[in-house]
């Protein structure tokens, strides 16, 4: 009846489908992928991954590989921020409109790193089918109906006209803000709709190398003529990307925007009649829009097809990246027999407040840098890494979480349940110097379970954490952390990194985000089994 059977279907393959690919693969899913398109992308789209992103493809092992597409030292870009001129040969009177704080040693093991989509697309394919995923170029989603007990879908692979049907026990549209996915299941979207219109313009002008002067920037929006150009740094120059607005209230389409023309506004804004080649043109809207909600049923929506917004900030792919990540340890929970309904239910409770939050801040952003935001909007300005690394969760899988809000006004990575586990660094297996001795991040630790960490005085903790994890089945390690213990910090007191005490423990996920908190040890406790075994079953949602 069924051509495929297969446990998770993945329906885009852009960053967001891959790295769901990618995730569940190295949890042990098998998932396959359909793309429309005959490639992974051409273009160097979405340049900036946060060190988030940079964490979790290092936790699923190929940190090295998109490390080495890197070209030189990215970071300086990044640190030169946002910036505004006339004309590019204007450079040296450039206005800084922002200079986001985007990753620090005691935040991230990780930094941020510029590199086009069409390099590290090319990772994420080889190493998901490194992992076992069906990846199909070229084979688009016909249709697709979903049942309680799974997921049946036609696929029709361009080349041939064969159509196929698959089964599958979830399926996950990961297809873009025109979600083909979205649509068929009728979610709705709310939001300030299409905030402008954009063209980008791919082109090659070896003279605008020596016009900028070797200035480092994220991105440099020049206003000459009376129309907004941004440019962007972190692509590189070969070729360079610029994005005009275009306006369609006043009858402007893509079409009007010939070669010669686009020749044209490049010319305008470097503010020189310089040599000019135009690669490819790509139109598209900065709009603002989220999803009602992110799952029905058997069937996930992430990355834009559960929320777009405008490029301000960088956080569309990275976010999308992030949705795939949460989704695939809870659908492998699933699939491993330890996880339940109420599980997957947590990813729309946690994903979709941070896909408004974070599309809100994309439109402050776009206010400051377009010059008509209010004192309300600088006001409600976050900085960039609170949005990419400050991020809370309020879930039924978070015990103990304070507040409601999801971006705070600072940064705080201090173990609080919802927040991402601090980053400590630690040497692991004897003294540091010693034979055998290795040097890890704290974040390094959590991956393929819960994870349980205490000090030297919460033992009591650990063996109470493994007795609730026998019995709901429920994976989970503890470690101990102290001057003497498995596990010795480096640069700085893990205990008070982490808000405990020397008897305290710290319940993480396998997301590295803090499920539950004790700063006392168990003496402060009646029954420390009961405790523990009520937080890790709420906190895994495991049937009980």
């Amino acid at each position: 009846m069924y051509d495929v059977k297969i446990p998770v279907l993945i329906v885009g393959g852009g960053p967001v489908g891959l790295s769901t690919a990618l995730f569940s693969g190295r949890r042990g899913v098998r998932t396959m992928l359909l793309e429309k398109r005959d490639s992974t992308s051409m273009l160097p789209r979405a340049p900036g991954l946060q060190a988030r992103t940079m964490e979790l493809f290092r936790a699923a092992g190929l940190g090295k590989e998109i490390r080495a597409l890197e070209k030189g030292n990215s970071h300086a870009y990044f640190e030169g921020g946002i910036i505004k001129v006339d004309t590019f040969s204007d450079i040296d009177n450039a206005e800084l409109l922002e200079s986001p704080s985007l990753d620090g040693p005691t935040v991230s093991p990780e930094r941020v790193m510029g590199c086009g989509q069409d390099r590290y697309e090319k990772v994420l394919v080889a190493k998901a089918r490194e992992y076992g995923a069906d990846v199909r170029f070229n084979t688009r989603l016909v249709s697709f109906e979903a049942d309680e007990e799974g997921v049946t879908a036609v696929a029709e692979e361009a080349a041939t006209g064969n159509r196929i049907t698959i089964r599958a026990d979830y399926l996950v549209g990961a297809d873009g803000a025109g979600s083909r996915v979205r649509k068929a299941l009728g979610v709705e979207r709310t939001g300030r709709g299409t905030v402008f219109n954009a063209l980008s313009i791919y082109f090659r002008a070896p003279e605008l190398e020596t016009l900028l002067k070797d200035r480092k920037f994220i991105l440099c929006y020049a206003s000459a003529g009376g129309s907004l150009m941004g440019l962007s740094r972190l692509h590189g120059c070969d070729p360079w990307l610029a994005a005009p607005i275009y306006y369609p209230e006043k009858g402007e389409t893509p079409d009007d925007y010939t070669d010669e023309r686009c020749v044209e506004i490049v010319r305008r804004a470097a503010g020189k009649d310089i040599d000019v080649e135009i690669m490819d043109k790509v139109p598209w809207q900065g709009a603002q829009l989220v999803s009602e909600t992110f799952r029905v049923g058997r069937v996930f929506l992430a990355g834009d097809a559960a929320h777009v917004h405008p490029p301000a900030g960088g956080f569309g792919a990275n976010t999308g990246i992030h949705d795939a990540h949460n989704l695939s340890w809870k659908l492998a929970a699933v699939h491993d027999g330890w996880g339940t309904d109420a599980l997957l239910d947590t990813y729309d409770a946690e994903r979709r407040p941070l896909g408004t939050a974070m599309s809100e801040q994309a439109l402050v952003r776009n206010r400051i840098r377009h010059g008509y935001a209010t004192e309300q909007d600088r006001k409600d300005f976050v900085d960039d890494v609170i949005i990419t690394l400050g991020y809370r969760y309020r879930s039924a899988s978070v015990v103990g979480a304070e507040g409601s809000k999801v971006l705070t006004p600072d940064l705080e990575l201090t173990g609080e349940p919802g927040t991402r586990a601090p980053h400590v660094w630690l040497t692991r297996a004897g003294t540091a110097g010693a034979e055998g001795a290795e040097r890890i991040s704290s974040i390094d630790l959590f991956w393929d379970g819960f994870v349980l960490l205490h000090g030297p005085d919460g033992g009591a903790w650990a063996k109470a954490a493994v007795k609730a994890a026998e019995r709901l089945g429920v994976p989970l390690r503890t470690h101990a952390v102290g001057p003497e213990e498995e596990l010795r910090p480096e640069d700085r007191d893990w205990a008070a990194a982490y808000g405990v005490g020397p008897g305290g423990a710290v319940l993480v996920r396998p997301d590295a985000f803090v499920a539950w908190r004790s700063a006392e040890g168990t003496s402060a406790v009646a029954d420390p089994d009961a405790v523990l075994d009520d937080v890790l079953a709420r906190a895994s949602a495991a049937a009980s």
